[in-house]
């Protein structure tokens, strides 16, 4: 039985034949056909500028989920999401192409038009819409980052989507927050009184959130190295992973309640700028070396390279919230490219115990920890002590660490965990904004780390070298030892 339960929607994918696109989004929309979850009368209408017939484009389609789904196509499924697809050429930048959309939506649906392409033609396609006469209240707009290069651009690309939509219009994505598991960092804190009642500074002695990559560029040269790993990684996942971490309870699970304590956080980071950028940073670019025992060349080596580049392939940093919550307890970010493996975790240090009974066992009593495993392998564990079963003459107590899996694909045995993407087109559908980033969140995180950015620029250091297949450079470590602590080591790595 097909779904009826909600609206039918006109889905527009600008950008259809890009590699988003491709990879992640027409994949999950067939995924969420599969699951029931599109309306019987909904369309998909692919935007592209290249010449395209319909049946070229649907075999494109169904080319690509077979490719980034790996499995085989339900002939069943594929048969209701064919019928919904529909292509249109535009030159995104000419107005007047816009006017073939006319024979494509309905004005008396919703539509959800996906900006799936270079953040600086959002506002060409605002002026387009608006010159075909069918942007309404009803129509729904995201935006694919990098929303800017800075503060200033940002407010340049949101100032001119706004002449177009009010904000409720606009939904800012960030992959991320459609994780399962970072979905379920909500349910963790504030439905269990074991976590909502000891997660402070009285209790958490740090924090760690950690994204590595083991790709490098993979093509994308003339981009990343406008970006680097700050702008790429740091403004928007790893802050939004903190700001969820760190957020106060939410009065209710409404869009703005959610996202004005995660603004709170935002705002109460301590400022790292020329005074403290030493103490608090370090950035990095790979050299040459040997991931998963392959041999990859150092970032200046990679195609179309500049030799003389500074940007940052590696960031660590020392984060401060000046709360009164999280007084006192760092919370240290790191991402970096050609790393080991391919891992993001969130680790929760808690306060080690005051007094240690078991010195026997062990001389400092390591502290209990709770994983937040983002990718690969999603899933929540705690670390605890417990005593070594069986029997002793010396009067002692053995302890030994112990693993425990709160992970709902442990609970949940069996059944699929959809992609981020499948998650965020839904809500997207729906018309529900609180897993996406309002326009305040984007500012106040650009403000935080354009003054990071500007401190290095400033010094005129070069960014450390560090080896690919390494966790980093050597002054990474150092961020945490001086203070007696180190980086988690993560089971994705055998």
């Amino acid at each position: 039985m097909l779904n009826t339960s909600f609206e039918p929607v006109d889905f527009v994918l600008f950008g259809t034949a890009g590699d988003l696109a491709r990879r992640k989004l027409l994949p999950s929309l067939y995924e969420l056909e599969k699951a029931n979850l599109m309306h019987a009368e909904s369309k998909i209408i692919g935007v592209a500028r290249n010449e395209s017939s319909l049946t070229e484009y649907q075999d494109m389609v169904k080319e690509n989920i077979e490719k980034f789904t790996k499995e085989a196509i339900c002939p069943e499924t594929w048969s209701r999401f064919c019928a919904k697809l529909e292509y249109l050429q535009v030159n995104m930048k000419e107005p007047e192409d816009y006017k073939g959309f006319l024979s494509h939506v309905d004005d008396s649906r919703i539509m959800v038009c996906y900006f799936a392409t270079p953040p600086a033609i959002f506002g060409d396609i605002c002026r387009g819409l608006h010159s075909a006469n069918i942007i309404d209240e009803t129509v729904r707009v995201v935006l694919e980052k990098p929303i800017g290069n800075d503060l200033e651009t940002s407010k340049a690309i949101n100032d001119e989507v706004a002449e177009y939509f009010n904000e409720n219009q606009i939904y800012r994505i960030d992959h991320y927050l459609g994780k399962e598991t970072v979905l379920n960092l909500i349910a963790l804190r504030f439905a269990n009184s074991i976590f909502a009642t000891n997660w402070d500074h009285n209790c958490i002695d740090h924090v760690q959130i950690s994204v590595a990559e083991s790709v490098g560029i993979e093509g994308r040269w003339g981009y990343f190295d406008d970006a680097g790993q700050m702008r790429d990684m740091v403004q928007n996942h790893l802050l939004q992973v903190l700001s969820l971490v760190a957020m106060e309870p939410p009065t209710t699970l409404d869009a703005d309640s959610i996202r004005d304590e995660k603004l709170k956080v935002l705002k109460a980071l301590r400022p790292i700028n020329q005074s403290n950028y030493q103490q608090s940073t370090v950035r990095g670019q790979y050299i040459g070396g040997f991931v998963n025992g392959v041999e990859v060349p150092g970032y200046l080596d990679e195609p179309d390279a500049n030799e003389r580049s500074r940007t940052e392939t590696f960031v660590a940093i020392k984060a401060e919230i000046d709360n009164w919550r999280w007084a006192g307890v760092p919370f240290y970010l790191r991402t970096g490219k050609r790393m080991p493996a391919k891992t993001s975790e969130v680790v929760i240090y808690f306060k080690r115990q005051p007094h240690n009974l078991f010195g026997d066992s062990f001389a400092n009593l390591p502290p209990n920890k709770l994983v937040i495993r983002l990718q690969p392998d999603e899933g929540v564990e705690v670390t605890v002590m417990n005593k070594v079963p069986g029997l002793t003459t010396s009067g002692s107590m053995d302890l030994q660490k112990s693993y425990l899996n709160l992970s709902f694909s442990e609970a949940f045995q069996g059944e699929r965990i959809a992609d981020a993407y499948e998650k965020l087109l839904l809500e997207v559908m729906l018309g529900n904004q609180a897993l996406f980033v309002r326009r305040d969140e984007v500012e106040q995180a650009w403000s935080w780390v354009d003054s990071i950015i500007d401190a290095w620029n400033n010094s005129n250091e070069p960014p450390e070298q560090y080896q690919a297949g390494t966790w980093g450079p050597v002054n990474s470590i150092g961020l945490l030892a001086k203070e007696g602590r180190a980086w988690y080591q993560s089971k994705a790595v055998k």
